[in-house]
């Protein structure tokens, strides 16, 4: 049996960012079934879309019984954005659990009580996959939003992110293990009907700690 210790988690509410670092541009690309293809698709019909669920994977040499490993459901609720002075805070009311997304600035110079504070960027430290399931979001007001996503493999580079623009007329579902970020609302806050794989395994990427750059997110329509 192979012998596997987790990851240690991010420190998703006080994440530490160096100083000083450069960022990458993300290009941006209008979300349609076609630019979509490979990373999942448009919805329309958020209640009833179906969520891909994967079998848990084996440790030997003996397989999964058929209709077992995959039964541990999907969990739903609000994934809720918002903006707290320069800081992109998110919370997954579906797995509870709460983080800091980004900034509009520099991290090091930012403030959580800045009221001028403009919100048409955001710098992004870090993103996740999931290998048990696939996740919808569906804006709940119809908030345009920026998700930025890469394709599945452990030797992901921040060169290898697209940001992906919706209009918040229909949602969007990525297939599991595609690396994101939640969704980022284009607008002070958003609120996104969010349904996913029930186990919620997270395998992370932290873009500042592993190649000195952060990614950046642009918060206006293309």
């Amino acid at each position: 049996m192979l012998d596997l210790k987790p990851a240690p988690s991010p420190n998703y509410l006080n994440p530490s960012v160096p100083a000083g670092l450069p960022h990458l541009d993300i290009p941006v690309i209008v979300a349609t079934e076609e630019s979509l293809k490979g990373y999942g698709c448009l919805v329309e019909d958020h209640e009833n879309f179906p969520i891909e669920v994967v079998t848990w994977p084996v440790s030997g040499s003996r397989m999964v019984d058929e209709g077992t490993g995959n039964q541990g459901g999907v969990a739903e609720g609000i994934f809720e954005f918002w903006w707290q002075g320069d800081v992109l805070w998110g919370r997954n009311n579906a797995i509870e659990d709460t983080y800091v997304l980004g900034w509009c600035c520099d991290p090091n110079d930012a403030d959580p009580n800045n009221e001028a504070a403009v919100h048409d960027q955001v710098f992004l430290w870090h993103a996740n996959y999931h290998p048990d399931g696939g996740q919808l979001f569906y804006s709940t007001d119809g908030t345009p939003f920026m998700v930025p996503l890469a394709l599945p493999g452990d030797d992901v580079k921040p060169e290898d992110f697209v940001c992906f623009y919706c209009d918040g007329s229909q949602g969007l579902y990525i297939h599991p293990s595609i690396w994101h970020e939640g969704v980022f609302p284009i607008g002070e806050k958003g609120n996104f009907y969010d349904r996913q794989g029930k186990v919620h395994a997270r395998v992370s990427v932290d873009f500042g700690e592993e190649f000195g750059t952060l990614l950046r997110v642009p918060l206006v329509a293309p």
